[in-house]
């Protein structure tokens, strides 16, 4: 615990037009991004950064055109997590998870069929929290590197690269 009060948080609604094929799985938005009511909010998370360049859209066009983007690109966006207690922004900071109901956004979204965790933490709560536990189609689950910047193990490049490869684009 880094000293922060514990705070029950709760996800934003998934972004996600009705011809998705992706969806894009992060955990829990973080306090900057439960302050601006915007997914990937921190100004260092490479998230939309990784984004404009898989869609064509820079990174500081305003927040309702890169939602509008992401749907155009068939992709849609969500957090694994309905609720949890957080001490801080932190993955690990991150205690008493509650799932999101999958079932019912598969069933309404029946042309997703390609899942992508951003980060570790991401894949780990769908298995723990979802798989098993809820009913779904037949996915493709695949686990892409953080574009948190707490995730300073892998270079920017290496990880547009990763993410560029499981969207079927060039490296």
């Amino acid at each position: 615990m880094n000293g922060s009060a514990d705070v029950l948080v709760g996800c934003f609604p998934p972004v996600a037009a009705d011809d998705a094929t992706v969806l894009i799985l992060g955990s829990m938005p973080g306090k900057r991004s439960l302050d601006a009511q915007q997914y990937y909010a921190h100004p260092r998370n490479a998230f939309w950064k990784i984004i404009g360049e898989l869609t064509r859209t820079p990174p500081h066009t305003p927040y309702a055109r890169r939602l509008k983007a992401l749907r155009a690109a068939h992709i849609a966006l969500w957090d694994v997590l309905h609720s949890c207690v957080r001490h801080g922004s932190l993955d690990s900071d991150i205690e008493q998870e509650q799932a999101n109901d999958f079932a019912t956004f598969f069933a309404q979204h029946p042309h997703i069929t390609r899942v992508f965790f951003n980060g570790g933490k991401a894949e780990q709560s769908f298995r723990k929290f979802v798989l098993g536990k809820q009913t779904l189609p037949s996915l493709e689950l695949v686990r892409l590197p953080s574009t948190s910047p707490a995730h300073a193990g892998m270079r920017y490049e290496e990880k547009l690269d990763a993410w560029k490869a499981a969207m079927g684009l060039r490296a």
